[in-house]
């Protein structure tokens, strides 16, 4: 099982999918920017990108899939109302206002992407991140992904709005049943950190039984990007603020990041589980994962697990 949104999840997807064919993707449903926000607004629905990501990540590898994913991945250009929208999203839209039933219209775009595996929202209803900033003009509340995002100072804490939102029945069912767990790579407000903020879905993870793989983003310290600059040691501090209870089996950096110091790594054996160093750049300097790399470490990992 693998948790997460938009590139970060669609990497894990795509090397995880080369080792098993049981993979169930958990989406993150935040998202209010670009065609995901105004097909949001428009029409009171979940956010559309992230899922129609994770469904082409997981598309059949071959030329019906293939061919598919590109047209989902299709972005409109022009200056009318279409402008900026994915094919995908529209596809998604149209069947969920057919059909009333979001699960049910993800399911319906695998079927025709013939899609290995299934994708799942973490919940049913759109959800907004509302962050608490520190900055030079004082403490500042911030409301939804964009702006959290974007939003100057040092972040205190993260919430969802509505405060204790619904997660997806088969999404719980799923994680009760998982063996593994990936949570990570990405955008660390809007992919990661929901995972864990709803409680529901916070409370299933902790009962699971199933192995939990955290994958550290690359360094990228001059990215205008959310929580850019951090160490992975802060993202673990970031997550253990909102949830201190949370356990992981092992966690995944990359051999170039120069935060890798004592302090991570105390706090990984703190969390009970393992810290794994490999080249995960797609070539040096790069601050994209590589499947192929991500795939081998991933296979290292739980074929070790299965000698022991």
């Amino acid at each position: 099982m693998c948790l997460g949104g938009g590139h970060g999840l669609a990497v894990t997807l795509k090397a995880m999918r080369g080792i098993t064919e049981d993979i169930t993707a958990i989406v993150t449903v935040a998202d209010n920017g670009g065609s995901s926000g105004r097909l949001r607004e428009e029409f009171g629905s979940l956010p559309p990108g992230d899922l129609r990501m994770a469904l082409a990540a997981l598309c059949s590898d071959d030329e019906w899939g293939r061919s598919w994913a590109e047209v989902m991945q299709h972005r409109f250009e022009g200056d009318g109302q279409l402008s900026g929208h994915s094919l995908g999203n529209l596809l998604l839209m149209a069947l969920w206002e057919k059909d009333g039933d979001p699960v049910q219209g993800i399911k319906r775009v695998g079927e025709l992407l013939r899609i290995i595996g299934t994708v799942l929202p973490m919940s049913l209803q759109p959800l907004d991140i509302e962050g608490t900033f520190h900055t030079s003009f004082g403490r500042q509340i911030v409301r939804g992904q964009v702006q959290v995002a974007t939003a100057k100072g040092r972040v205190e804490s993260l919430r969802l709005i509505p405060c204790e939102p619904r997660a997806t029945p088969e999404a719980l069912s799923a994680i009760a049943e998982a063996e593994w767990i990936t949570l990570g790579p990405g955008s660390w407000f809007s992919s990661v950190m929901p995972h864990l903020l709803l409680k529901e879905q916070a409370e299933a993870l902790m009962r699971s039984a199933a192995k939990r793989i955290m994958v550290f983003n690359l360094s990228e310290p001059d990215s205008a990007d959310e929580f850019a600059g951090y160490s992975g040691a802060d993202h673990l501090e970031f997550i253990l603020r909102h949830l201190p209870e949370f356990k992981i089996d092992y966690a995944i950096a990359d051999s170039s990041a120069t935060d890798l110091n004592l302090r991570l790594k105390v706090m990984v054996e703190g969390l009970g589980g393992e810290l794994i160093v490999a080249p995960l750049t797609q070539t040096p300097g790069s601050y994209h994962h590589d499947v192929e790399k991500l795939r081998s470490t991933f296979s290292h990992i739980i074929g070790r697990s299965l000698l022991r």
